[in-house]
């Protein structure tokens, strides 16, 4: 495990093709609304509350359709309520964290966290923090297993948090899943996070069986509105409480969803 640490260490922004391919975004949101009738045969919720986060300098309103499609497949879907995420202030994790409990006081029941992009590696942490609170927790295109340094985002990040020292220490607690079931969704055309900070590592998987990677090819900004996302999301978050087993890529799924476990490598 510490050869793929320092390995990850060295990881470099994705390259100018990778972000480039952004630019596809508007397309993939298109595409969810274009399936929005094939989308609602997902399995429909058990109406727990889903708490949403949105990634860096975004707000409620990124995450909206993947709220809409989540209320319509029967869940309680909550935004963060706190503007645009600027960065891990501590003010913000705090609230976040009191929002978390107050879901879980008044539903009675343990809440699932989706966090996109930065709003990932808050569901992870928060989820470390009170995970007698958390049913699962799915991070969409999250940096978490990578040096802040690794994304394309990194110039942006400093700008707003000029007093971060995003070290190697912080590296290593924030690669540590949390002991809820989690799953990480990735995409190796990612034109802001490189792919490889963005998965649960072979050390891991073997370790632990309640966690998962689960590949989709899709930009980091149409990550949240993606048609396969959002019914990975809904496979996810239908299972029953207690009963959490590993995605499974039976069937149809062998094509839309190419396999995690094949050679890693850097491009």
């Amino acid at each position: 495990m510490q050869a793929a640490r320092s390995a990850l260490h060295g990881l470099r922004p994705p390259g100018l093709v990778k972000l480039a391919l952004e630019a596809r975004s508007p397309w993939e949101h298109a595409g969810a609304l274009a399936s929005w009738p094939l989308l609602r045969l997902a399995p429909r919720g058990d109406g727990h509350c889903v708490l949403v986060l949105p990634g860096f300098v975004a707000g409620d309103g990124s995450t909206f359709l993947l709220r809409q499609y989540l209320t319509e497949r029967g869940y309680q879907a909550v935004g963060w309520q706190q503007g645009r995420n600027l960065g891990p202030r501590p003010e913000v994790l705090e609230s976040t964290l009191d929002l978390l409990q107050q879901l879980h006081r008044d539903s009675g029941r343990k809440v699932s966290i989706v966090g996109w992009s930065l709003g990932g590696i808050y569901a992870r942490e928060i989820a470390k923090l009170a995970p007698a609170a958390v049913r699962t927790v799915i991070s969409l295109g999250s940096p978490f297993a990578g040096p802040g340094h690794s994304t394309n985002a990194w110039w942006l990040f400093k700008v707003f948090n000029p007093a971060h020292g995003h070290v190697d220490a912080d590296v290593a607690l924030l690669a540590e899943p949390p002991p809820v079931p989690t799953t990480a969704l990735y995409s190796r055309s990612d034109g802001v996070v490189p792919w490889q900070g963005a998965c649960h590592d072979e050390a891991q998987l073997a370790q632990r069986t309640d966690i998962e990677n689960i590949e989709v090819e899709v930009s980091h900004v149409g990550m949240g509105a993606h048609p396969l996302v959002l019914l990975a999301l809904a496979d996810r978050l239908s299972q029953p409480e207690g009963q959490w087993q590993r995605f499974s890529r039976e069937g149809w799924r062998r094509w839309a969803y190419r396999d995690p476990s094949r050679p890693r490598g850097f491009f």
